[in-house]
């Protein structure tokens, strides 16, 4: 499967999730948070737009290494990753919907967390974590153990940038089910970093510094 391919299956999916992701906001109340509709330069809504796009690298680089390798634990991993993070880019698109704002801003990625710019994006590398689109190239040229530990290693640093911005959400958002989506964000990435440390030890290497 081509990253193009990979892409056009990720959004098709993610775009059946849209109309899921507002329904379980109508539904599932606001708990510990505020119930008015954010404006479209809050903390809630640049979080739902970045995050989404973030995600959406996540779901591309998972298939690509899907198809690259014959490893169990990793494709099952990357296929774990690739529909939780594709059904929560669902809900929060499905959100910004509801909350009749824009699915893009022309405020640079990372604005809500006072870093707008950063990194560069000339890299192809948005917001943190990121893979640039020189590593998404390199990542669909390799096979076999080289993919594996190529993918883990951009897999750990994209999550980590996904718990930083999470964080953020934790800490700035207003919508009570979206904080509570952060939450759980932040949990389990940190537990998929961990369980891919282990992946790349047995493989003999390391995450990147």
């Amino acid at each position: 499967m081509t990253p193009k391919r990979a892409g056009w299956i990720a959004s098709g999916a993610a775009a059946v999730l849209v109309a899921a992701g507002a329904i379980t906001y109508a539904v599932a109340g606001d708990e510990g948070g505020s119930d008015r509709v954010p404006s479209a330069d809050s903390a809630d809504a640049g979080f739902a737009r970045d995050m989404s796009v973030h995600h959406q690298q996540a779901v591309e680089m998972s298939y690509v290494v899907r198809d690259r390798t014959d490893d169990e634990e990793v494709r099952r991993l990357a296929y774990d990753i690739a529909q939780t993070q594709a059904n929560q880019r669902g809900m929060m698109i499905g959100w910004l919907d509801l909350w009749e704002l824009p699915k893009v801003s022309s405020d640079p990625p990372m604005t809500w967390m006072g870093m707008g710019g950063a990194p560069s994006a000339g890299e192809g590398s948005l917001m943190p974590g990121m893979a640039t689109d020189a590593e998404m190239d390199r990542l669909g040229t390799l096979d076999g153990e080289q993919a594996e530990v190529y993918y883990l290693q951009l897999m750990t640093e994209h999550h980590k940038g996904g718990v930083h911005m999470a964080e953020g959400c934790v800490e700035k958002c207003s919508v009570g089910v979206e904080k509570r989506l952060a939450r759980g964000m932040v949990e389990s990435q940190e537990s998929e970093i961990r369980l891919m440390a282990d992946l790349l030890a047995a493989r003999g290497a390391e995450p990147r510094s």
